[in-house]
Protein backbone atom coordinates (compact mmCIF):
# COMPACT_ATOMS: atom_id res chain seq x y z
CA UNK A 1 0.00 0.00 0.00
CA UNK A 2 1.36 3.41 -0.98
CA UNK A 3 2.38 5.59 1.94
CA UNK A 4 0.21 8.65 2.49
CA UNK A 5 1.86 11.86 1.34
CA UNK A 6 2.54 14.51 3.96
CA UNK A 7 1.02 17.92 3.31
CA UNK A 8 1.93 21.40 4.49
CA UNK A 9 -0.39 24.39 4.10
CA UNK A 10 1.29 27.80 4.20
CA UNK A 11 -0.90 30.70 5.30
CA UNK A 12 -3.15 31.81 8.11
CA UNK A 13 -6.03 33.50 6.30
CA UNK A 14 -9.53 32.36 5.43
CA UNK A 15 -8.58 30.31 2.35
CA UNK A 16 -5.69 28.58 4.14
CA UNK A 17 -8.03 27.81 7.03
CA UNK A 18 -10.61 26.38 4.63
CA UNK A 19 -8.02 24.23 2.86
CA UNK A 20 -6.77 22.80 6.16
CA UNK A 21 -10.37 21.97 7.04
CA UNK A 22 -10.88 20.21 3.69
CA UNK A 23 -7.58 18.30 3.80
CA UNK A 24 -8.27 17.05 7.32
CA UNK A 25 -11.16 15.04 5.87
CA UNK A 26 -8.85 12.81 3.83
CA UNK A 27 -5.47 12.82 5.59
CA UNK A 28 -4.09 11.69 8.94
CA UNK A 29 -2.40 15.01 9.61
CA UNK A 30 -1.67 18.40 8.05
CA UNK A 31 1.28 20.68 8.81
CA UNK A 32 0.01 24.25 9.02
CA UNK A 33 2.29 27.29 8.97
CA UNK A 34 1.01 30.62 10.25
CA UNK A 35 2.97 33.84 10.82
CA UNK A 36 0.83 34.95 13.76
CA UNK A 37 2.10 33.33 16.96
CA UNK A 38 -0.96 34.46 18.96
CA UNK A 39 -3.22 32.74 16.43
CA UNK A 40 -1.19 29.53 16.73
CA UNK A 41 -1.52 29.59 20.53
CA UNK A 42 -5.25 30.24 20.22
CA UNK A 43 -5.76 27.30 17.85
CA UNK A 44 -3.82 24.96 20.13
CA UNK A 45 -5.96 26.03 23.09
CA UNK A 46 -9.41 26.59 21.58
CA UNK A 47 -9.20 24.59 18.29
CA UNK A 48 -10.27 27.38 15.93
CA UNK A 49 -8.62 30.24 14.06
CA UNK A 50 -9.37 33.42 16.05
CA UNK A 51 -9.19 35.67 13.00
CA UNK A 52 -10.81 33.74 10.14
CA UNK A 53 -13.67 31.22 9.79
CA UNK A 54 -14.07 31.01 13.55
CA UNK A 55 -16.86 28.45 13.26
CA UNK A 56 -14.41 25.82 11.95
CA UNK A 57 -13.26 23.56 14.78
CA UNK A 58 -10.10 21.51 14.27
CA UNK A 59 -9.15 18.11 15.62
CA UNK A 60 -5.77 18.83 17.22
CA UNK A 61 -4.74 15.23 16.53
CA UNK A 62 -4.95 16.02 12.81
CA UNK A 63 -3.09 19.32 12.61
CA UNK A 64 0.45 20.38 13.47
CA UNK A 65 0.39 24.19 13.53
CA UNK A 66 3.51 26.31 13.94
CA UNK A 67 5.22 29.61 13.08
CA UNK A 68 8.35 27.70 12.02
CA UNK A 69 8.17 27.61 8.21
CA UNK A 70 11.12 25.26 7.73
CA UNK A 71 9.79 22.82 10.32
CA UNK A 72 6.41 22.69 8.57
CA UNK A 73 7.80 22.32 5.04
CA UNK A 74 10.77 19.97 5.58
CA UNK A 75 8.84 16.69 6.10
CA UNK A 76 6.13 17.54 3.54
CA UNK A 77 5.77 15.89 0.14
CA UNK A 78 3.16 18.42 -1.00
CA UNK A 79 3.28 22.13 -0.11
CA UNK A 80 0.15 24.22 -0.59
CA UNK A 81 0.80 27.97 -0.72
CA UNK A 82 -2.22 29.97 0.47
CA UNK A 83 -0.74 33.30 1.56
CA UNK A 84 -1.64 36.63 -0.06
CA UNK A 85 0.61 37.16 -3.08
CA UNK A 86 1.83 40.44 -1.56
CA UNK A 87 3.53 38.52 1.26
CA UNK A 88 4.95 35.51 -0.58
CA UNK A 89 8.27 37.01 -1.66
CA UNK A 90 8.98 38.36 1.82
CA UNK A 91 7.99 35.06 3.45
CA UNK A 92 10.59 33.04 1.55
CA UNK A 93 13.20 35.79 1.17
CA UNK A 94 15.56 34.50 3.89
CA UNK A 95 15.31 30.82 3.01
CA UNK A 96 17.56 28.90 0.59
CA UNK A 97 16.19 27.88 -2.78
CA UNK A 98 16.49 24.27 -1.70
CA UNK A 99 13.60 24.63 0.78
CA UNK A 100 11.19 23.36 -1.89
CA UNK A 101 13.56 20.81 -3.42
CA UNK A 102 11.82 17.58 -4.46
CA UNK A 103 8.44 18.94 -3.31
CA UNK A 104 5.18 19.07 -5.21
CA UNK A 105 3.99 22.66 -4.87
CA UNK A 106 0.40 23.77 -5.30
CA UNK A 107 -0.58 27.41 -5.35
CA UNK A 108 -3.93 28.47 -3.95
CA UNK A 109 -2.96 32.11 -4.46
CA UNK A 110 -5.16 34.28 -6.69
CA UNK A 111 -2.67 37.08 -7.23
CA UNK A 112 0.61 38.24 -8.77
CA UNK A 113 3.87 38.58 -6.85
CA UNK A 114 4.34 42.41 -6.74
CA UNK A 115 8.15 42.29 -6.50
CA UNK A 116 8.57 40.17 -9.63
CA UNK A 117 5.27 40.68 -11.55
CA UNK A 118 4.98 36.89 -11.83
CA UNK A 119 2.09 34.52 -11.32
CA UNK A 120 2.88 32.04 -8.51
CA UNK A 121 3.74 29.16 -10.87
CA UNK A 122 6.48 31.16 -12.59
CA UNK A 123 7.72 32.54 -9.26
CA UNK A 124 7.96 29.03 -7.79
CA UNK A 125 9.66 27.68 -10.90
CA UNK A 126 12.26 30.44 -11.25
CA UNK A 127 12.93 31.13 -7.56
CA UNK A 128 13.09 27.56 -6.26
CA UNK A 129 13.94 25.67 -9.46
CA UNK A 130 10.83 23.50 -9.18
CA UNK A 131 9.86 21.84 -12.44
CA UNK A 132 6.56 22.99 -13.96
CA UNK A 133 5.55 19.34 -13.97
CA UNK A 134 5.53 19.46 -10.15
CA UNK A 135 3.68 22.77 -9.82
CA UNK A 136 -0.09 22.96 -9.60
CA UNK A 137 -2.94 25.40 -9.02
CA UNK A 138 -6.04 25.07 -6.84
CA UNK A 139 -8.79 27.27 -8.24
CA UNK A 140 -12.51 27.87 -7.73
CA UNK A 141 -15.27 28.75 -8.00
CA UNK A 142 -15.20 28.46 -4.23
CA UNK A 143 -15.46 30.86 -1.27
CA UNK A 144 -13.79 29.95 2.01
CA UNK A 145 -16.86 31.10 3.93
CA UNK A 146 -19.07 28.53 2.20
CA UNK A 147 -16.50 25.80 2.81
CA UNK A 148 -16.74 26.65 6.52
CA UNK A 149 -20.51 26.16 6.27
CA UNK A 150 -19.98 22.91 4.32
CA UNK A 151 -22.08 24.14 1.43
CA UNK A 152 -21.54 22.18 -1.77
CA UNK A 153 -18.58 23.75 -3.58
CA UNK A 154 -16.36 22.95 -6.56
CA UNK A 155 -12.60 23.16 -6.99
CA UNK A 156 -10.46 22.92 -10.11
CA UNK A 157 -7.01 21.38 -9.72
CA UNK A 158 -4.61 22.24 -12.53
CA UNK A 159 -1.24 20.66 -13.25
CA UNK A 160 0.66 19.67 -16.37
CA UNK A 161 1.03 16.17 -14.90
CA UNK A 162 -2.38 14.47 -14.87
CA UNK A 163 -1.36 12.05 -12.12
CA UNK A 164 -0.38 14.84 -9.74
CA UNK A 165 -3.58 16.79 -10.47
CA UNK A 166 -5.69 13.70 -9.84
CA UNK A 167 -3.88 12.92 -6.61
CA UNK A 168 -4.47 16.42 -5.27
CA UNK A 169 -8.08 16.36 -6.44
CA UNK A 170 -8.62 13.15 -4.46
CA UNK A 171 -7.14 14.75 -1.35
CA UNK A 172 -9.56 17.66 -1.63
CA UNK A 173 -12.74 15.80 -2.59
CA UNK A 174 -15.20 15.17 0.21
CA UNK A 175 -18.92 15.28 1.00
CA UNK A 176 -19.18 19.02 0.31
CA UNK A 177 -16.30 19.46 -2.19
CA UNK A 178 -16.37 18.21 -5.79
CA UNK A 179 -13.20 18.43 -7.84
CA UNK A 180 -12.21 18.50 -11.50
CA UNK A 181 -8.75 18.36 -13.08
CA UNK A 182 -7.16 20.50 -15.77
CA UNK A 183 -3.80 20.68 -17.52
CA UNK A 184 -4.16 24.45 -18.11
CA UNK A 185 -1.88 25.66 -15.32
CA UNK A 186 -1.11 29.12 -16.74
CA UNK A 187 -4.62 29.80 -18.03
CA UNK A 188 -6.31 28.98 -14.73
CA UNK A 189 -3.75 31.05 -12.81
CA UNK A 190 -4.11 34.15 -14.97
CA UNK A 191 -7.89 33.80 -15.02
CA UNK A 192 -7.94 33.51 -11.22
CA UNK A 193 -5.92 36.71 -10.96
CA UNK A 194 -7.98 38.65 -13.50
CA UNK A 195 -11.32 37.75 -11.96
CA UNK A 196 -10.31 39.66 -8.81
CA UNK A 197 -9.78 42.80 -10.89
CA UNK A 198 -13.17 42.38 -12.53
CA UNK A 199 -14.74 41.86 -9.10
CA UNK A 200 -13.31 45.26 -8.13
CA UNK A 201 -14.90 46.71 -11.29
CA UNK A 202 -18.20 45.07 -10.38
CA UNK A 203 -18.03 46.49 -6.88
CA UNK A 204 -17.19 49.99 -8.13
CA UNK A 205 -20.17 49.92 -10.48
CA UNK A 206 -22.48 48.68 -7.72
CA UNK A 207 -21.21 51.43 -5.45
CA UNK A 208 -21.98 53.98 -8.15
CA UNK A 209 -25.54 52.69 -8.47
CA UNK A 210 -25.31 50.73 -11.73
CA UNK A 211 -27.84 47.91 -11.81
CA UNK A 212 -28.07 44.27 -12.84
CA UNK A 213 -28.44 45.06 -16.53
CA UNK A 214 -25.11 46.88 -16.64
CA UNK A 215 -23.43 44.26 -14.44
CA UNK A 216 -24.43 41.53 -16.90
CA UNK A 217 -22.78 43.43 -19.76
CA UNK A 218 -19.71 44.20 -17.64
CA UNK A 219 -19.09 40.57 -16.71
CA UNK A 220 -19.81 39.21 -20.20
CA UNK A 221 -17.16 41.63 -21.49
CA UNK A 222 -14.83 40.63 -18.65
CA UNK A 223 -14.81 36.95 -19.64
CA UNK A 224 -13.91 38.03 -23.18
CA UNK A 225 -10.96 40.02 -21.84
CA UNK A 226 -9.85 36.99 -19.82
CA UNK A 227 -10.06 34.76 -22.89
CA UNK A 228 -8.16 37.20 -25.09
CA UNK A 229 -5.25 37.54 -22.67
CA UNK A 230 -4.82 33.90 -21.66
CA UNK A 231 -5.07 32.79 -25.29
CA UNK A 232 -2.16 35.12 -26.08
CA UNK A 233 -0.14 34.01 -23.05
CA UNK A 234 -0.81 30.29 -23.38
CA UNK A 235 -2.32 29.37 -26.75
CA UNK A 236 -3.86 25.96 -26.00
CA UNK A 237 -7.40 24.70 -26.43
CA UNK A 238 -9.63 25.70 -23.50
CA UNK A 239 -13.28 26.50 -22.89
CA UNK A 240 -13.58 29.66 -20.80
CA UNK A 241 -17.28 28.95 -20.21
CA UNK A 242 -16.32 26.23 -17.71
CA UNK A 243 -16.24 26.62 -13.94
CA UNK A 244 -12.51 27.32 -13.58
CA UNK A 245 -12.86 30.48 -15.69
CA UNK A 246 -16.43 31.78 -16.01
CA UNK A 247 -17.64 30.17 -12.78
CA UNK A 248 -14.79 31.63 -10.75
CA UNK A 249 -15.39 35.05 -12.31
CA UNK A 250 -19.12 35.00 -11.54
CA UNK A 251 -18.81 34.01 -7.89
CA UNK A 252 -16.11 36.61 -7.25
CA UNK A 253 -17.90 39.40 -9.07
CA UNK A 254 -21.31 38.84 -7.50
CA UNK A 255 -20.86 37.28 -4.05
CA UNK A 256 -21.27 39.09 -0.74
CA UNK A 257 -18.21 37.14 0.45
CA UNK A 258 -15.95 38.63 -2.25
CA UNK A 259 -13.37 40.90 -0.64
CA UNK A 260 -12.43 42.34 -4.05
CA UNK A 261 -16.03 43.28 -4.80
CA UNK A 262 -16.33 44.79 -1.32
CA UNK A 263 -13.17 46.82 -1.89
CA UNK A 264 -14.50 48.06 -5.23
CA UNK A 265 -17.90 48.87 -3.73
CA UNK A 266 -16.26 51.09 -1.11
CA UNK A 267 -14.26 52.91 -3.80
CA UNK A 268 -17.45 53.37 -5.83
CA UNK A 269 -19.14 54.81 -2.74
CA UNK A 270 -16.45 57.45 -2.46
CA UNK A 271 -13.87 55.92 -0.13
CA UNK A 272 -10.26 56.59 -1.04
CA UNK A 273 -8.25 53.51 -1.95
CA UNK A 274 -6.21 53.83 1.25
CA UNK A 275 -9.30 54.21 3.45
CA UNK A 276 -10.99 51.23 1.79
CA UNK A 277 -7.91 49.10 2.44
CA UNK A 278 -7.78 50.17 6.09
CA UNK A 279 -11.48 49.39 6.57
CA UNK A 280 -11.04 45.80 5.35
CA UNK A 281 -9.52 43.09 7.50
CA UNK A 282 -8.48 40.97 4.50
CA UNK A 283 -6.29 41.54 1.45
CA UNK A 284 -8.01 42.45 -1.83
CA UNK A 285 -5.68 40.62 -4.23
CA UNK A 286 -7.04 42.50 -7.23
CA UNK A 287 -5.56 45.78 -6.01
CA UNK A 288 -1.98 44.48 -6.21
CA UNK A 289 -2.65 42.49 -9.38
CA UNK A 290 -4.02 45.39 -11.40
CA UNK A 291 -0.69 47.16 -11.78
CA UNK A 292 1.18 44.02 -12.81
CA UNK A 293 -1.58 42.96 -15.19
CA UNK A 294 -1.37 46.30 -16.97
CA UNK A 295 2.28 45.57 -17.74
CA UNK A 296 1.41 42.05 -18.93
CA UNK A 297 -1.43 43.41 -21.07
CA UNK A 298 0.93 45.88 -22.74
CA UNK A 299 3.52 43.17 -23.34
CA UNK A 300 0.99 41.00 -25.18
CA UNK A 301 -0.78 43.98 -26.81
CA UNK A 302 -4.32 42.96 -25.83
CA UNK A 303 -7.23 45.42 -25.59
CA UNK A 304 -8.65 45.27 -22.05
CA UNK A 305 -10.76 48.37 -21.34
CA UNK A 306 -12.18 47.08 -18.03
CA UNK A 307 -8.71 46.38 -16.65
CA UNK A 308 -7.61 49.84 -17.80
CA UNK A 309 -10.61 51.46 -16.10
CA UNK A 310 -9.84 49.78 -12.76
CA UNK A 311 -6.19 50.80 -13.06
CA UNK A 312 -7.13 54.40 -13.79
CA UNK A 313 -9.45 54.55 -10.79
CA UNK A 314 -7.26 52.94 -8.13
CA UNK A 315 -3.80 54.01 -9.31
CA UNK A 316 -4.29 57.16 -11.39
CA UNK A 317 -7.03 58.40 -9.01
CA UNK A 318 -9.43 59.24 -11.81
CA UNK A 319 -13.01 59.72 -10.63
CA UNK A 320 -14.95 56.41 -10.72
CA UNK A 321 -17.99 58.32 -12.03
CA UNK A 322 -16.04 59.63 -15.02
CA UNK A 323 -14.05 56.45 -15.70
CA UNK A 324 -17.04 54.09 -15.65
CA UNK A 325 -19.02 56.48 -17.87
CA UNK A 326 -16.16 56.32 -20.39
CA UNK A 327 -15.98 52.53 -20.01
CA UNK A 328 -19.73 52.14 -20.61
CA UNK A 329 -19.28 53.45 -24.17
CA UNK A 330 -16.67 50.76 -24.87
CA UNK A 331 -18.78 47.79 -23.75
CA UNK A 332 -21.19 45.92 -25.97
Amino acid sequence: MEQEKKIAVIGGGSWATALVKILCNNTRSVNWFMRNNDAVKHILKFRHNPNYLQSVEFDLNKINVSTDLKEMISPADIVVLATPSAFLYQLFEKFPKSILKDKIVFSAIKGIIPETHQVPAHFIHETFNVSFSKIGMISGPCHAEEVALERLSYLTVACQEDEIAEEMADLLACRYIKTTCSDDLIGTEISAVLKNVYAIASGICAGLGYGDNFQAVLISNAIQEIENLIDEMSPIHRDVKTSAYLGDLLVTAYSKFSRNRTFGFMVGKGYSVKTAQLEMDMIAEGYYATKSLMEIKQEFDVEMPILEAVYNIIYEKISPVIEIRILSDKLS
